[in-house]
């Protein structure tokens, strides 16, 4: 793809459009570069025809290319108005995509996809690879252009898929499929053929890597063309490609190669968290890395900031900071890795979905559910007669009422189900918080 002399539109300047921005430049490429926000820093953008605080179509005359931020909907007045004028729109992880030269690994599901992007690259540099890792997890992967890498896993979102076109990676991991950014898409199905696009474009030569426990991963295995290494708790009873699964470790049967990798020194907690050890080994395994690199890895592996991470004891409670927990799958996950009796921290910003499916862990194992933020009456709504609620307008208050409520032998867990927006500029910030307050009881 030849850059010089193209217009490029970059809509959206967050942290993948301002690293596509820059890298487009480097390319030869003239630039207008657009975001609905009004007060963003312009230090580190490239020259450009720059238009900030609205959307007009007639910015559009003369551009050539538009490349959409993961966060912009489809629905933008300029996006929309570019597709009708049959201008490409593409996305910074297509954009990457045309220029990479090395393997792609790439992963997506509701729930998971940041432990096993971030564990399989830990496994991979153990074997001695040069691997970038990033993606939606963090670094845009076009930064990865100008280096010399021996692969690159990444992290993608729905959104990042809905813009691609030739996106191809050589091992495509989807993890799960539950109740998620409702706010954008208008149904479960409509989300999940989002997720299901990361298999577009492979060929029998690449490899799809599907939870056969989830039916709505699993069902697409008679859609995806690449081969297929199946991941569940039992040995499947019919024959495949490849299977994984537990029995005294994980057990493995990939063609003619058999074997088992320990999970003795596996340290994340939950049953979800074997799952997805199981996917990052399964995704290794085909790059040929030998199990004892897996093993060891799993050993040295703490787990992610913001994902159940223990934050401290205090007179016996434990606190638990699982901010990373923006959905209700990943609440299930999380209370059903914790010990009860708990204390619930939840809210937030609401994605459209129910809190239905909380309703059974909660009465089990929630001795208290404090709500916060802008979701808290909805929530209370959903879960009205599981057990005492209390709602509260800030974690601050939230952490405070849990700290006088909770008993020695409880566990106070941070696991909101929601987006961060309405109090936190993210998840990690909002995670950074409940630590700082914690701490300083």
């Amino acid at each position: 793809m030849d850059l010089r002399g193209l217009c490029a539109m970059v809509v959206g300047l967050g942290a993948s459009g301002r690293a596509a921005a820059r890298f487009l430049a480097s390319r030869g490429a003239s630039l207008v570069l657009t975001d609905t926000r009004r007060d963003l820093s312009t230090a580190d953008l490239p020259l450009a025809q720059l238009h900030l605080g609205g959307e007009e179509a007639a910015w559009l005359g003369g551009v050539d290319l538009v490349v959409v931020s993961p966060g912009v909907p489809l629905t933008s007045k300029l996006v929309a108005a570019a597709r009708r004028a049959g201008t490409p729109v593409i996305g910074e992880l297509e954009l990457a995509s045309r220029f990479i030269k090395f393997p792609l690994i790439a992963v997506t599901g509701t729930n998971g996809k940041s432990t096993v992007t971030t564990l399989i690259s830990k496994i991979c540099q153990n074997a001695g690879m040069k691997t970038f890792v990033g993606g939606n997890l963090g670094t845009p992967l076009v930064e990865a252009i100008s280096h010399e890498f021996d692969l690159a896993v990444v992290e993608v979102s729905s959104y990042q898929l809905e813009t691609i076109a030739s996106f191809k990676p050589q091992v495509a991991i989807h993890l799960n499929l539950s109740d998620d950014h409702f706010d954008r898409y208008h149904n479960l199905a409509a989300y999940g053929r989002a997720k299901a696009r990361i298999f577009e474009n492979q060929d029998p030569s690449d490899w799809a890597i599907l939870n056969r426990e989830d039916p709505l991963v699993w069902k697409l295995r008679d859609e995806v063309k690449a081969k297929v290494l199946s991941l569940g708790r039992i040995r499947p009873s019919f024959p495949g490609a490849a299977e994984m699964w537990e029995e005294s470790g994980l057990r493995f049967a990939i063609g003619g190669n058999y074997g088992t990798i320990s999970l003795n020194q596996f340290r994340l907690p939950g049953r979800f968290n074997h799952s997805n050890a199981m996917a990052a080994a399964g995704a290794a395994l085909l790059l040929n890395v030998a199990p004892r690199v897996i093993e060891r890895t799993f050993a040295e592996f703490d787990g992610l900031p913001h994902r159940l991470q223990p934050v401290c004891q205090r007179n016996g409670v434990s606190f638990i900071d699982d901010s990373k927990g923006t959905n209700v799958g990943a609440v299930l996950e999380a209370l059903a890795a914790v010990r009860a009796p708990i204390v619930l921290i939840a809210g937030g910003v609401g994605k459209g979905g129910s809190y239905d499916a909380l309703r059974a862990p909660i009465r089990e194992k929630v001795r208290l559910l404090i709500l916060y933020g802008d979701a808290r009456r909805m929530m209370r709504s959903d879960l009205d007669g599981t057990t005492r609620i209390e709602l509260v307008q800030t974690m601050q208050e939230g952490v405070a009422r849990a700290t006088a409520e909770a008993r020695a032998g409880d566990t106070v867990l941070l696991s909101p189900a929601c987006a961060s927006f309405d109090q936190f500029e993210n998840y990690a910030a909002r995670g950074r918080a409940f630590q700082k307050l914690v701490c300083a009881l």
